[in-house]
C-alpha cells in the first residue's frame, strides 16, 4: 500500500510515517514545512526505499493534483493542519486558510483522482481525515465525548477543525467519496514542537526558568501517547468502516497542574538541581475560551477495530522527558528558528 500523508513532517504525521514504513508500506510525505514541521523527525527514514517527499501546500490545487498523478497513492491520510490553540487566538486567518480551505482543496482533488480510478484501485482507495476532540467543546466534571456528541467548538482552532470535519462528511454524503474520520485526544511524546504544554514544561524546568501554567491548572485533558495514536490511525485506515468516525483516546485523564507536577518529579530524578523543580511553577493568566475538560470514550474503536492504548501516562511521560533531555540539539534548533512559546501567557 502507498499512502499520501499530508503534514508528514509534523509531530503526529511523522510518527505515522515512521510506523507505516516500519510496517512495509510506501509513503509520500506531502508537507509545506511551516514553522512546526521538521524533516529531522524522519531522520533515518528519509533514505528508506519506500519514502518520498513533496514540499507543497495543501491549498495549492495544482500541487495536490500533481502529487496524485505522479505517485498514484492507494490512500490519503490528512494530518496537515494549523494546530496550536494559542496561535489561533493570535492569528485565526491561517487556521481558516489551512484547515478549511486546504481541506476543501484536498477533497476536490481527491475526488478528481478517485473518479479516475477503476476496478480494485477505486474499491480500495480511502481518504482518512484526522481531527481532534476539541470540536466537541468542553465537558463538565463527568461524561465522555463519544462519536455522537454534538459539535460545540470554542476556539478558532477547534472551529476550523469542526468545519473541516463537516466538509469531509459532506463529500462522503454528496459525492460518495470513501472517507473515514478520527478525532483524538491530546497527544504527547517525542518530537513535539516546543510550544505545547509538555515540552514547554520540560525545557523550562531544565533551564531553571518559570514553568507557566494557565489559570489554576485545573483544566483536564486525556493524554494519548503519539506512538499509540499512530498505531490507531493506521488501524482506522485499514479497518475503519467507510463514512464512520472513530474517537481515539489515551484513557489517561489528568489535570494540567498534576501533569506538570509529574514532569517536575521526573526532572528531579533525571536532572536534579539544588531545589525541587516544582518550585518553578508559575500560574499565568488563563487563555480566552479555555475548555475545562476533555475526555474520550474510545469504546467504538476498541469494539470494532480492536485498538486500545498501550502506554500509560506515567510510562509515556517518563519516555517523553527522557527524550527531551537526550535530544537537546533537536529542540534548540527549532526554538532558534521559530521561538518556543506557550502563547498568550502572561503572569497573573
Amino acid at each position: 500500500m502507498k499512502i499520501l500523508v499530508t503534514g508528514g513532517a509534523g509531530f503526529i504525521g511523522s510518527a505515522v510515517i515512521r510506523r507505516a514504513l516500519d510496517e512495509g508500506r510506501a509513503v509520500v510525505n506531502f508537507d509545506k514545512l511551516t514553522y512546526a514541521a521538521n524533516l529531522d523527525n524522519l531522520a533515518g527514514y528519509d533514505a528508506h526505499k519506500g519514502y518520498e517527499f513533496v514540499k507543497a501546500d495543501i491549498c495549492d490545487a495544482a500541487a495536490v493534483r500533481a502529487a496524485f498523478d505522479a505517485h498514484r497513492p492507494d490512500a490519503l491520510m490528512h494530518l496537515a493542519a494549523e494546530s496550536h490553540v494559542d496561535r489561533s487566538i493570535d492569528g485565526p486567518g491561517a487556521f481558516i486558510e489551512t484547515n478549511i480551505n486546504g481541506t476543501f482543496t484536498l477533497l476536490q482533488e481527491t475526488r478528481r483522482y478517485w473518479d479516475g480510478l477503476g476496478g480494485a484501485a477505486k474499491e480500495r482507495f480511502r481518504f482518512h481525515h484526522v481531527s481532534t476532540d476539541e470540536v466537541y467543546g468542553t465537558l463538565g466534571p463527568t461524561g465522555l465525548f463519544s462519536e455522537e456528541t454534538s459539535y460545540k467548538p470554542n476556539s478558532p482552532y477547534s472551529a476550523s477543525k469542526a468545519s473541516s470535519d463537516f466538509l469531509v462528511r459532506a463529500w462522503r454524503e454528496t459525492f460518495g467519496l470513501p472517507v473515514v474520520t478520527s478525532n483524538c485526544s491530546n497527544n504527547y511524546g517525542p518530537f513535539q514542537f516546543p510550544e505545547k504544554l509538555i515540552p514547554v514544561a520540560v525545557i523550562a524546568a531544565l533551564e531553571g526558568r518559570a514553568i507557566p501554567v494557565y489559570g489554576k491548572g485545573e483544566n483536564i485533558r486525556d493524554w494519548l501517547y503519539v506512538e499509540d495514536h499512530a498505531a490507531a490511525l493506521l488501524t482506522v485506515l485499514d479497518k475503519g468502516r467507510l463514512g464512520e468516525t472513530y474517537n481515539i483516546g489515551g484513557c489517561n485523564e489528568r489535570r494540567n497542574i498534576d501533569l506538570v507536577r509529574m514532569i517536575c518529579g521526573l526532572m528531579d530524578e533525571m536532572a536534579p538541581k539544588s531545589r525541587a523543580h516544582e518550585e518553578l511553577i508559575e500560574f499565568v493568566t488563563d487563555r480566552p475560551g479555555h475548555d475545562m475538560r476533555y475526555a474520550i470514550d474510545a469504546a467504538k474503536i476498541a469494539r470494532e477495530l480492536g485498538w486500545k492504548p498501550s502506554v500509560t501516562v506515567e510510562e509515556g511521560m517518563r519516555r517523553t522527558v527522557r527524550w527531551y533531555l537526550d535530544n537537546r540539539p533537536w529542540w534548540e534548533k527549532l526554538r532558534a528558528r521559530a521561538g518556543g512559546r506557550l502563547g498568550l501567557a502572561t503572569k497573573k
